[in-house]
């Protein structure tokens, strides 16, 4: 879902209330690091930290756990340099206020340390070209397929139409391809960019493209030939989610986009977490899904605190190790954002299986450009209502693509001063 809407060791977890904000918190001892988190992560974070003693040579460690994210944020939006922490694992869209009040300290990482994660993943933790921490866990979707319905991934979307047109009617399919997790607008970005419309363009190396959009006569042609029919919609991908998961459970639906958050509720109705992302037009080609990280926060409070060094060595050889990742994912349940835990043996399918389709074709949710709406409409609405439009009421899908590029042109380029 969208985020608009993340030498000794000695352990404290501290609970927070979410109604004052305010941590019971015992007076800080000379080289302990301070983590602040909330109250899934915290419990987490600290019985991995207690069961190896060895993630920081010289400090303790305490966990500070609030209530919830909500409460962590409001903690941290009050803390000052003698209640604050010295790292926080918070959401992403945290980073830019949090840089510009002065709150969080830059990070550099060597090139070898970089390499563990998707290049995209510090645009997320990043502003004005500088990194404030290091990625923890990722939140994003992906597309799971029912094998009793297909035998093999599909390589195109049009391998998954094909599948749909002949199958319809005899196996009583009510869609081919629908949105469980995440909305019509964060969860279906993979298929507008399947079809070849991105709300940004990004390359590789996570730079940003803040003059061109999307190609809408492109795109507009692709909904025309895989979505319609004589201009109507022809039933394989539905305008809105509802009834998208039931759908799928029940066996009626062969393709779903499902979130990360809920991966554990299809294997326990036996489903296989095939996951990678929605197939592009071309064969080997994906779309593009929002692909945000959580992460471990450096803090200016480290710094005043005299234990800087020491937490910037947490950051690097527990939060942002294979080793540190999967210990502590393995408790927490969310797709690790490094590449080495990703892969290891003891995390789970599901998990590796987000992690894989975000290296793949994840990219950042950057609200600069999405809660713009300097081109008439921010993303959030427009994206919807390009599909109600077309979908539902009929019109045509290369006018509307027109005008939707427009306005994600308008708010990107309008929103860059933002980044």
């Amino acid at each position: 879902m969208k985020n608009r809407f993340l030498k000794g060791i000695a352990v404290t977890a501290v609970l927070a209330f979410s109604a004052t904000g305010l941590a019971i918190t015992p007076a800080r001892a000379a080289s302990e690091i301070v983590v602040w988190a909330d109250e899934t992560r915290g419990p987490n974070l600290a019985s991995v930290i207690k069961a190896k003693g060895d993630w920081v040579p010289g400090y303790t460690i305490k966990i500070v756990t609030y209530s919830s994210f909500d409460a962590l944020k409001d903690a941290f939006d009050k803390a000052t340099g003698t209640s604050g922490p010295d790292i926080v694992v918070g959401g992403n869209d945290w980073v830019p206020t949090a840089a510009k009040s002065g709150k969080l300290a830059p990070v550099t990482l060597t090139a070898s340390q970089k390499a563990r994660f998707n290049p995209t993943q510090f645009f997320d933790l990043s502003y004005k070209g500088k990194l404030y921490g290091v990625p923890v866990d990722i939140n994003n979707v992906a597309m799971i397929y029912n094998t009793k319905l297909v035998s093999s991934a599909p390589n195109s979307f049009g391998d998954m139409v094909n599948y749909y047109k002949a199958n319809k009617a005899a196996k009583g399919l009510k869609a081919g391809l629908c949105i469980a997790g995440g909305g019509m607008s964060w969860g279906a970005h993979s298929v507008f960019s399947a079809l070849g419309a991105d709300a940004y363009l990004m390359s590789k190396n996570g730079a940003v493209n803040t003059v061109q959009s999307f190609n809408p006569s492109i795109f507009g042609a692709n909904v025309k030939k895989y979505l319609l029919t004589n201009g109507k919609s022809n039933g394989f991908f539905p305008a809105t989610d509802t009834g998208c998961k039931d759908n799928f459970l029940a066996g009626t639906v062969p393709f779903a986009v499902i979130g990360n958050w809920e991966w554990k509720d299809y294997v326990a109705k036996g489903f296989e977490m095939n996951l990678m992302p929605v197939p592009g037009v071309v064969d080997g080609t994906y779309g593009r899904m929002f692909g945000s990280v959580s992460g471990a926060l450096l803090t200016t409070f480290a710094d005043k605190h005299g234990v800087a060094a020491g937490a910037k060595s947490l950051l690097v050889n527990f939060f942002g190790s294979t080793e540190g990742q999967v210990k502590y994912q393995l408790l927490e349940g969310r797709p690790p954002a490094e590449k080495g835990a990703q892969k290891d043996a003891s995390v789970s399918a599901g998990q590796k299986g987000f992690g894989s389709a975000a290296s793949l074709a994840g990219i950042p949710q950057i609200g600069a450009f999405l809660n713009n709406n300097k081109g008439g409409a921010n993303y959030w609405d427009s994206a919807p209502a390009y599909w109600t439009a077309v979908l539902i009421d009929g019109k045509d899908a290369t006018i509307e693509a027109r005008k939707l590029a427009k306005i994600w042109k308008t708010n990107v380029a309008t929103g860059k001063g933002d980044l």
